[in-house]
């Protein structure tokens, strides 16, 4: 069984697709907690950082109260987080490129979410922020752990606290 995950990891990470490497695009390296690569985090961290600020604009058009006030707080802590993450990369201490435009998979969810109204477009917002805080917390705790970067290190684990808020909040937005 070992031999055949790590035949299949070889095979996805000599087929990979984008910049992104194979074993953090799967979950690999998130089922196994290993720290994604320094590429990969800029990568998916800033890609996260734009589903949550274009989705959360959305909201604040279409969403209730309750969801504006939580998009209205996504967009000024995302935007934040970008432009921290922007001046670590133009100071030269890290190495890589940001995402600045939402990635497919992403411009498909926020694509989905403009031709909801009302009570369903509440409940979809609220379900991909979920997802995104949970896939958001899991990257930067595993990078905040074990990154290679020590700059983007603590840039990870700074940022994690307000990620998990993040991730609870819409948790708790998704009871009610």
């Amino acid at each position: 069984m070992k031999k055949i995950a790590l035949t299949v990891a070889a095979l996805m990470t000599a087929t990979a697709a984008f910049a992104q490497s194979a074993t953090e695009s799967t979950g690999v390296n998130s089922a196994l907690g290993v720290a994604a690569k320094t590429e990969d985090f800029i990568m998916q961290a800033s890609a996260s950082d734009v589903f949550e600020i274009e989705s959360s604009k959305l909201a604040m058009q279409k969403g209730d109260d309750a969801v504006k006030k939580f998009a209205t707080q996504m967009i000024a802590d995302h935007e934040k987080t970008t432009a921290e993450l922007t001046a670590l990369l133009n100071s030269g201490k890290v190495q890589g490129k940001a995402e600045t435009t939402l990635i497919d998979d992403h411009k498909e969810n926020v694509d989905e979410l403009a031709k909801l109204q009302g009570a369903e477009f509440n409940e979809e917002y609220i379900d991909d922020q979920v997802e995104a805080h949970e896939d958001a917390v899991d990257l930067f705790k595993r990078y905040a752990e074990e990154g290679e970067n020590a700059d983007l290190k603590a840039f990870a684990a700074k940022h994690l606290p307000a990620l998990e808020h993040h991730y609870k909040m819409a948790q708790d937005m998704d009871k009610d």
